[in-house]
């Protein structure tokens, strides 16, 4: 999987990895679905993933399942630049939903504030991880 068998994937490395990983599959087997049978599934699949660019068709959706899984790849092979991409990225969802979460507390939405509420908590540790000192001091290393 690596070139230098001497590089330590810090643990949480590898399920953020698979988070994106996931979600790019996700991607792929619905933008795939849409292409092969049109009006298989609504483009509102993708919305909790592709905020409003699902509007875009199933081309974004497999866009956005590459760009996925490029970040997943680039996580394990330990890529700094990815590494702020994959940062970026979650930072980009907690803003997104921002927006969903207020309406739903202000509407009294209890299943939409908790599968909001569970998105930002998600990207937040994401990020947070992401950006910790000896994560990416493990990230400059393999450079």
């Amino acid at each position: 999987m690596t070139d230098n068998p001497d590089k330590l994937v810090p643990s949480g490395v590898r399920p953020i990895a698979a988070l994106f990983a996931l979600c790019a599959i996700y991607l792929a087997i619905a933008g795939a679905l849409m292409l092969l049978r049109p009006g298989a599934i609504p483009m509102s699949a993708g919305a909790p993933l592709l905020f409003g660019l699902e509007l875009a068709g199933p081309y974004m959706f497999l866009l956005a399942a590459v760009v996925g899984g490029a970040v997943a790849w680039g996580l394990i092979e330990l890529n700094n630049i990815v590494r702020h991409a994959a940062t970026l990225i979650a930072i980009a969802g907690i803003v997104m939903l921002v927006p969903s979460v207020s309406g739903a507390t202000a509407t009294a939405q209890p299943k939409a504030l908790a599968f909001g509420g569970l998105g930002i908590i998600v990207r937040v540790i994401v990020a947070w991880y992401l950006s910790r000192q000896e994560v990416a001091e493990a990230f400059r290393h393999s450079a």
